[in-house]
């Protein structure tokens, strides 16, 4: 049997983990972005008695536009000349755009493609009909991605956090472990800072087409450059650029004059690069919008800093017993403690920014961000369990070595002449430190790590619970914008094909005047006509109501030209459907109304 390699497994290992992430995320579903969808106006499905002028969508979070960020479809599949798209006075949330003044009777498809302002592109489409429901051939995806250009960027992402990680950690670990030999550590830290490089580049490259949902094709042409220049995920790659190059920069330097700087001074170079290199992450993911910015990023940023420190670190111990046939017990006694640190770090912004990007308990089960924090903490769990491991077995070993260091009488030999001379004592020697044992843990905690910034990466990519309950919450704010309410309700006379569904829209839905429409749906979904519908309207914490809305046939839909709500808060809508002279049914729904 050909003798154990220890300098083999740890690099298979690696390179197998690295490769099937690599893959995971290449072959991901796209990403989920910080931003949802709140409301629009015209409502999804709302049959409008007339035209409406413009199309507004409101976020949960501030959006920025893109060249074509709405393509509206007609009834007969040909696209509508609109004009460009906005956003509404004073509200960065919304997304708008004018309409032609003169639209046919029938159904429009609206086609609609923002950014967050957590950089994540975020799409979706929606369809209004004018005066009456029709068949439409339009396309309406939800997925307006590239899946080479989403594969491309999410694989360059990771890229950059895996690099980001192993630079920070290797200083750390080097600064304040003190192995007895760095050389082993050269290599890997040129190929993390390539590494950063190439990644940050490619992301600046491919920002555009990820933007767009455009093929990578067109990365390099001048308007996808100079468009990722003026945006705010496009500077910051830049800066991230640059500090990278004086960094690099600045060692090439000192090599040439053979210079190396102080402990104290190497430390303090390694943190002025550290921290504003980890901003350039945290500026520009999920901490750069909702609620508690300035908190949020100065957490995101130790919380990035932590993580690289351990898990940098726990690949830079690693690398040294791979490389290094006897290591003194303080090395990894030190990493120890330093992990311990980081571990304290970790805890404490992460509870900070689970809270912040959950909002409620039933998010973390409800939401595709609260499962994906579960399996993170899960696997956080199981590196802390295989981290608790090596710490024991160091403190064990410590305490056998003071045990076995003992000191013991030395013979002298006896003089020629005289008296034999007094003993002198001698220390004996400490038995050796057993690395195979330390270097099974240390490997089962990379590769656990390997999970774990894998699903970090996952996370920064995912819709957050808060924002993902906020946009199914009718009962959130508006920003201020006036749109549309639309209730659905079903009904069932207990006949027959005596059931079907009352679709109901007021608009604006706010306190004031606003105007009713009512479409009646049959039980195979199509337009069904009815002899009579009544929709009235209560407040029963106010003990206002019921309040009729007086609707008149409008030949295929029922409408009101002026109702007033009175009073915010939950009103309940009673809708009464009579379908022949004799059956009739009388259900109802409940109504948020905004101030």
């Amino acid at each position: 049997m050909p003798p154990y390699d220890h300098h083999r497994w740890p690099r298979r290992l690696t390179l197998l983990c690295a490769g099937l992430f690599l893959l995971l995320l290449g072959t991901a579903a796209p990403a989920s972005a910080h931003a949802a969808l709140r409301t629009s106006d015209p409502a999804d499905a709302a049959v409008l008695r007339t035209a409406p002028r413009q199309v507004t969508l409101t976020f949960t979070e501030p959006v920025a536009l893109l060249t074509d960020s709405f393509r509206v479809y007609d009834p007969t599949n040909h696209r509508v000349r609109t004009g460009p798209a906005d956003h509404a006075p004073d509200h960065s949330n919304t997304a708008r755009v004018s309409l032609p003044a003169e639209l046919a009777t029938g159904t429009y498809t609206v086609a609609w493609r923002v950014v967050s302002a957590d950089s994540h592109p975020v799409s979706g489409a929606l369809t209004f009909s004018v005066g009456r429901r029709t068949a439409t051939t339009a396309p309406a995806p939800d997925d307006t991605e590239n899946p080479a250009t989403a594969a491309l960027y999410n694989i360059a992402r990771y890229l950059a956090y895996l690099s980001l990680a192993l630079l920070l950690g290797t200083a750390a670990f080097v600064a304040y472990c003190r192995p007895p030999k760095a050389a082993p550590l050269r290599t890997p830290v040129l190929t993390a800072a390539w590494t950063l490089m190439a990644s940050t580049a490619a992301l600046f490259v491919l920002r555009a087409p990820y933007e767009e949902g455009t093929p990578p094709t067109g990365a390099l042409s001048p308007a996808s450059l100079a468009r990722t220049v003026t945006t705010r995920p496009g500077e910051l790659l830049l800066a991230r650029l640059a500090l990278l190059l004086l960094a690099a920069a600045t060692v090439a330097v000192l090599r040439a004059r053979r210079r190396r700087l102080p402990r104290r001074a190497t430390l303090a170079v390694a943190a002025t690069v550290s921290v504003p290199l980890s901003l350039t992450w945290s500026a520009a993911e999920h901490a750069s919008a909702g609620i508690q910015v300035p908190l949020a990023i100065t957490s995101a940023t130790l919380h990035l800093l932590a993580m690289g420190t351990w898990l940098g670190g726990l690949a830079a111990l690693l690398r040294i017993l791979s490389r290094t046939p006897s290591l003194p017990l303080s090395v990894p006694a030190r990493f120890s403690r330093l992990a311990l640190t980081s571990v304290t770090v970790l805890a404490v912004t992460g509870v900070y920014q689970a809270w912040r990007g959950l909002g409620s308990w039933q998010a973390l089960t409800d939401t595709a961000y609260g499962r994906t924090l579960l399996a993170k903490l899960a696997a956080v769990a199981a590196l802390l369990l295989a981290a608790a491991c090596s710490r024991t077995w160091i403190a064990r070993v410590a305490r056998a070595r003071s045990r076995t260091t003992t000191t013991t009488p030395a013979r002298i030999p006896e003089p020629a002449t005289g008296p034999p001379l007094p003993e002198e004592p001698v220390v004996s020697s400490a038995p050796p430190l057993p690395l195979h044992l330390l270097r099974r843990s240390v490997l089962a905690e990379a590769a656990v790590a390997m999970v774990v910034l894998a699903l970090t990466t996952l996370l920064t990519s995912t819709v957050p619970g808060r924002a993902a309950t906020e946009a199914t919450d009718p009962s959130g704010p508006v920003a201020g914008i006036p749109t549309a309410s639309v209730t659905t309700i079903p009904f069932d006379v207990g006949t027959p094909g005596g059931h079907g569904k009352v679709q109901v829209t007021l608009d604006p839905g706010r306190v004031g005047t606003s105007s009713v429409q009512a479409v009646v749906y049959g039980p195979d979904g199509g337009l069904s006509t009815v002899p009579e519908l009544r929709i009235t309207l209560t407040l029963p914490t106010q003990r206002i109501g019921p309040l009729d809305t007086r609707l008149t046939n409008r030949g295929g839909y029922w409408a009101s030209d002026a109702f007033t709500l009175p009073l915010p808060g939950t009103w309940t809508m009673r809708a009464t459907v009579r379908i022949s002279d004799l059956d009739q049914v009388t259900v109802s729904a409940p109504v948020r109304v905004a101030r």
